[in-house]
């Protein structure tokens, strides 16, 4: 494509300062008449290019120039620069190198400031995210063995469609071929994912649909929770701070909205004894027949 030509263009002369027309032909494997038109179109576009004839003479810049000065400004740079570390997090093909051709077209240095990681401590998910990646990219079916939140196992195949981050989630939207209907999957419930060689095509109203199955899949239940002091440390890193209370005592009272599910359940009784839930009742409730059912199943050994 011309465009890419053209960026490659200017970061060569930016790098080697000065060469010839013919050097960037062979280079590109096209014409030199070529490269003059490509010649043309960065100067109508403001870089300051310029060609001298004779021994030494070729294609080059005004000395000191970066892109900066024609096209973006430095906060555009900065936030460019800084979206593409973010796309390090999500091992972008060859993005490494993008960062590095900006950094020298900006005249930065220190653009290398952030370093984003979505994957878990201790273990990674990066062949399966590459997969569904490029089953995106390149519009192909994928099949996969899927776990719901109930422990139901199922075999699909989708569309998909898009990588979505969520609360410290990774989730797949796609359009389910079983179930002829947009679905949102759990990157973490999707086992023996496989790239098919069945190609699809973008289908209609794509976006209103994942909107209505978004808010089908995460209504929410709003709850208060006392805290002991004991769980400090899980209070700050999962609660937002202005969701937080803290009594004379120590403990903690804490408002929070989640997906209603059986998870948030599980994340309340994941604090053990240090929990105790305030509202709603129907919420407290389910703790307690929970914790009652959970009793039963060791009544035999008390």
């Amino acid at each position: 494509m011309q465009i890419n030509r053209l960026f490659e263009i200017v970061y060569i002369l930016l790098d080697k300062k000065i060469i010839t027309a013919k050097e960037l032909a062979e280079r590109f494997e096209v014409s030199v008449r070529t490269i003059y038109r490509d010649i043309d179109v960065l100067s109508q576009a403001g870089i300051p290019i310029y060609m001298s004839k004779g021994k030494g003479g070729g294609i080059s810049l005004l000395d000191n120039f970066v892109l900066n000065k024609s096209l973006l400004s430095d906060t555009e740079q900065n936030e460019i620069l800084a979206a593409l570390q973010g796309l390090n997090a999500v091992h972008y093909p060859e993005v490494d190198n993008v960062i590095a051709k900006l950094g020298l077209l900006f005249n930065k240095e220190d653009y290398n400031w952030i370093d984003v990681d979505f994957s878990h401590w201790g273990e990674t998910n990066r062949n399966k995210f590459n997969l569904i990646k490029t089953a995106i990219i390149n519009k192909r079916v994928i099949s996969f063995d899927y776990s719901s939140s109930y422990g139901l196992s199922s075999s699909r195949k989708v569309e998909p469609v898009q990588l979505w981050f969520k609360d410290k989630t990774w989730y797949l939207k796609s359009y389910c071929l079983s179930k002829e209907d947009f679905r949102i999957f759990k990157l973490t419930r999707m086992k023996e994912v496989r790239v098919t060689d069945n190609s699809f095509q973008k289908r209609p109203d794509m976006e209103i649909s994942f909107d209505a199955r978004r808010d089908e899949n995460f209504r929410t239940v709003n709850f208060k929770l006392h805290l002991d002091k004991s769980v400090a440390y899980r209070v700050y890193d999962e609660f937002n701070e202005n969701c937080i209370r803290q009594n004379h005592d120590g403990s903690f009272e804490v408002t929070a909205s989640y997906p209603e599910s059986d998870w948030v359940y599980g994340y309340i009784l994941s604090f053990g004894n240090a929990a105790k839930v305030i509202e709603p009742e129907y919420v407290r409730n389910i703790i307690i027949d929970r914790l009652e059912q959970t009793l039963k199943q060791y009544a035999h050994q008390l």
